[in-house]
């Protein structure tokens, strides 16, 4: 009697871990968290993924596409600041440790295993952080704090060669256009930013970093377009963003980058993204969906977005992912 191993091939294999070099088409399951996972080209584009464990709008990204991470943030429950970590293997996220100082509004810079996090906001006003954290992953310890307690700013960098640019401070100065630059221990003060923005964001290492987008004020109609590039002491303008916005998401390198979602001119979340080749923006893939003060992390290739705000939703758990098949295919998980 044929039997459908015989029509169809093999068994899918029950493995526990997932492939280092899978390839298009195969097919496994992975015992250890019990998905059922796939290997296809989809073309450049957006997907969605799996959802972080609790909503939380605001908080810090780092890492990759498939070793990312999301840390503190503000939530729905009580207290309504979290220090919370999450850990992204490119499906799900599991629980990591917990931040010392819970706060949103923090940026985040580095690795999985080798990740930074500083600044940040916590009620009762003033609220802004100067603290910093370092995660080796799974533990975070106490680093040199920064020059300025800010939040909302740009980042890029590594555990040990990060920068801050940008950024607000309550109750004033709303915006800020300086820059520092940590070594490991300590934050000294850099080149100022051209333009004083907060909620702006960007990417890159400490000596060729990019930033872009951000708002002048605390409020809806100053979304901006300007780019900047940093040399590891100055700041210079780039070409513009093709829409202004703010609180938007940014991952990549100065010369290959990638913006993408926030809110535009009047406070409605965009689904857009943008790539820049270090030059000049053009249109990329839409979203999957709108997104708004989320934590990211990765390449202009192949990165992630969790969390923040939606059309639908003031604060989500939501993730999405986005991949050029160009430079590789998209792992998708099946069931």
């Amino acid at each position: 009697m044929t039997t459908f191993k015989e029509i169809r091939g093999q068994l899918i294999r029950s493995v526990s871990s997932d492939p280092a070099n899978p390839q298009v088409g195969e097919i496994w399951y992975n015992n250890t968290i019990g998905v059922l996972k796939g290997y296809k080209n989809i073309g450049a584009a957006w997907i969605s993924s799996g959802n972080l464990p609790i909503a939380k709008i605001g908080p810090g990204g780092a890492g990759t596409q498939t070793a990312g991470l999301i840390f503190s943030g503000q939530t729905p429950s009580t207290p309504a600041y979290t220090s919370s970590t999450e850990e992204y293997d490119g499906s799900i996220w599991t629980a990591g440790g917990n931040m010392n100082t819970a706060r949103s509004g923090l940026n985040g810079a580095g690795t999985q295993t080798a990740g930074l996090g500083f600044g940040g906001y916590v009620p009762p006003a003033p609220g802004n952080k100067n603290s910093t954290e370092e995660y080796d992953g799974s533990v975070w310890t106490t680093g040199g704090n920064l020059g300025t307690a800010r939040y909302n700013g740009s980042r890029a960098g590594t555990q040990t060669a990060g920068l801050f640019a940008g950024g607000a401070t309550y109750p004033t100065p709303l915006t800020r256009n300086s820059t520092e630059e940590y070594d490991g221990s300590a934050w000294t003060a850099g080149g100022n930013l051209n333009t004083a923005r907060r909620d702006l964001n960007g990417d890159g290492t400490q000596t060729a970093a990019v930033t872009f987008g951000g708002r002048l004020v605390a409020s809806l109609t100053s979304a901006q377009n300007a780019t900047e590039e940093y040399d590891g002491s100055a700041w210079t303008a780039g070409g513009n963003l093709t829409t202004a916005r703010f609180q938007l998401g940014g991952t990549g390198s100065q010369t290959a980058a990638i913006a993408f979602g926030g809110k535009v001119t009047g406070g409605n979340n965009s689904v857009l993204s943008e790539l820049y080749n270090g030059t000049s923006w053009t249109s990329g893939p839409t979203m999957a969906f709108a997104q708004a003060v989320m934590g990211s992390g990765g390449t202009q290739t192949a990165n992630f977005s969790a969390g923040g705000a939606s059309d639908t939703s003031p604060l989500i758990s939501n993730t999405q992912e986005y991949t050029d098949p160009s430079f590789g295919a998209q792992k998708i998980t099946t069931s």
